[in-house]
C-alpha cells in the first residue's frame, strides 16, 4: 500500500479544503439562523442550496460513487481523505457535496440493483440532488441488528392486481422527515416461511406519497431531532400498495442487497468520524491555549496535554486502519475486506466518542452547550456505535472468524 495520495486525490483535497474554509464553515451559523426562521424545522435552509450549487460548479459532487457513469469514479482509497474532510462539518458538508447518508447508500443500491426505469425515475434525481431518500430497515419490535428478524410484510396482492402490499412499522428511518424525501427503499419479508432465513427478505421502492404510508414522528437522538439530516422518523406502512415493478433486484435478494449497501456505508461513517475527531482536537487546542485555570493556561496542565497527545495518537492509528480497509475493498472486494470493515466499525466510533468526551470536558459547561458543536458531534458519534450494526454484533462475527483459524 502506497501511503501517498495520488495526483487526483491531492487536487480534490485542495479544492475541498478551500471549499470548506470559504463556504462551509461560514455557512454553519447561517444555516442555524435560517432554520430558526423556517415555517417547519424540517425544511432546508436556503444556504444549503447555495452550497450545493457551488459544490457542483466546482466538481465536488457525488464523490462517494465509484461508478464513473454516475459518480466521480473514485476508489475507496481516493475518497477516504475527502470524506474525512467533510466529517469536520458532518451536518452540512456531506449534504453540500451530495455525499450524505442515507442517499449515498440508496444511490449505490439503485446503481447496482435497480432496473433502467428505477434508475431513470429515482436514481437520476438523487444524483442531481433534486430529491432526498430514506432506507427503511430498522424496526422497534425486534432486534433489527439481526436482519432476519424483520417482521414487515411485503405480500403479493390477493385481488389479482400486479401489486405488493406492505404492512409494518419502522423507526429511526434517517431523512424521512425532510419534505424533499420522496422515496423509501423498504426491506420486508416476501417469504416469511422460507427454509433459508437469508432469502426471506426483499426490498421494494415505496414513494413517500403512497396511500398507507404514515410518517408518524421524529425520533430524538440524545435529545436532538437532527434537523440537518432530515430527522430519524418512525414510519408505519398501513397496507401500502406499490407495483411489483418496484421490486429492487429479485425476490429473496433483500438480505444480500442490505449487506452490499452496508459495507461502503460503514467505511464512509468511519472516514467522516476521523474528520469529527480532527475538529475536536482543533477545538481542544484552541481552548487550551486561550483559557487559564489555577494560574496557568490549560495547555500547561498535564492532564490536558495527555488528552491532546492521546487523541493525536488515536486518530493517526484509526486513519491508517481506515485507509488499509479502503485499499483492501478496492483490491480484494468488500467480502475480502470483511474483517477490516468490522475492525474499523468497532474501533472508530468507540475511539472518537472518547476524544469528543475529552473535548467536551475541556470546554466545561460550554462543551455541553449549543455554542460549540461538540455535544451534537458526540451524540452523532455515540449513535454510530449502534448504526449499521451494534459493536457487539461485529465483535462476535470478527471473533468467530479469528477463532475458526484454530479449530
Amino acid at each position: 500500500m502506497d501511503f501517498a495520495f495520488d495526483a487526483r486525490t491531492e487536487e480534490l483535497r485542495g479544492k475541498l479544503l478551500a471549499f470548506m474554509d470559504e463556504y462551509v464553515y461560514p455557512a454553519e451559523a447561517v444555516a442555524e439562523e435560517q432554520r430558526a426562521r423556517l415555517a417547519s424545522p424540517w425544511d432546508t435552509p436556503a444556504v444549503v442550496g447555495e452550497l450545493k450549487a457551488e459544490a457542483r460548479r466546482q466538481g465536488l459532487w457525488n464523490l462517494f460513487l465509484p461508478d464513473s457513469e454516475y459518480g466521480a469514479g473514485l476508489t475507496n482509497l481516493q475518497y477516504a481523505p475527502l470524506a474525512e474532510i467533510t466529517g469536520r462539518s458532518p451536518h452540512l458538508a456531506p449534504t453540500a457535496l451530495n455525499c450524505a447518508a442515507p442517499d449515498t447508500g440508496n444511490m449505490e443500491v439503485l446503481t447496482q440493483f435497480g432496473d433502467e426505469q428505477q434508475k431513470k425515475q429515482w436514481l437520476e434525481p438523487l444524483l442531481a440532488g433534486e430529491i432526498r431518500s430514506a432506507f427503511a430497515m430498522t424496526e422497534p419490535e425486534v432486534a433489527s441488528s439481526d436482519a432476519t428478524n424483520i417482521t414487515t410484510r411485503i405480500e403479493r396482492s390477493s385481488d389479482g392486481s400486479d401489486e405488493y402490499v406492505i404492512t409494518g412499522r419502522k423507526w429511526y428511518i434517517s431523512g424521512a422527515m425532510n419534505p424533499d424525501c420522496k422515496i423509501f427503499i423498504v426491506m420486508g419479508k416476501t417469504d416469511p416461511e422460507g427454509s433459508d432465513i437469508r432469502r426471506q427478505q426483499s426490498m421494494v421502492l415505496v414513494p413517500r406519497d403512497t396511500p398507507g404510508v404514515e410518517v408518524r414522528r421524529a425520533m430524538q437522538v440524545y435529545g436532538y431531532e437532527d434537523h440537518s439530516h432530515g430527522g430519524h422518523a418512525e414510519v408505519v406502512f398501513h397496507q401500502a400498495r406499490v407495483p411489483v415493478t418496484n421490486l429492487v433486484g429479485e425476490e429473496g435478494g433483500g438480505f444480500a442487497i442490505a449487506q452490499a449497501r452496508l459495507g461502503p456505508g460503514r467505511i464512509h461513517h468511519c472516514m467522516r468520524l476521523i474528520g469529527m475527531a480532527e475538529r475536536a482536537i482543533e477545538l481542544m487546542c484552541r481552548r487550551a491555549v486561550s483559557r487559564t485555570a489555577f494560574g496557568k493556561p490549560l495547555a500547561q496542565q498535564g492532564v490536558v496535554q495527555n488528552w491532546i497527545a492521546d487523541a493525536r495518537v488515536s486518530v493517526e492509528q484509526l486513519r491508517l486502519l481506515v485507509l488499509k480497509t479502503a485499499w483492501m475493498m478496492d483490491t480484494v472486494g468488500n467480502k475480502g475486506a470483511h474483517t477490516e470493515i468490522q475492525a474499523i466499525k468497532i474501533a472508530t466510533p468507540r475511539t472518537v466518542v472518547d476524544i469528543l468526551d475529552k473535548a467536551v470536558q475541556l470546554h466545561g459547561a460550554g462543551g455541553v452547550s449549543q455554542d460549540f458543536p461538540l455535544a451534537e458531534l458526540w451524540a452523532s458519534a455515540r449513535t454510530l456505535k449502534l448504526a449499521d450494526g451494534p459493536d457487539e454484533v461485529h465483535q462476535r462475527s470478527l471473533a468467530h472468524r479469528e477463532i475458526k483459524k484454530y479449530v
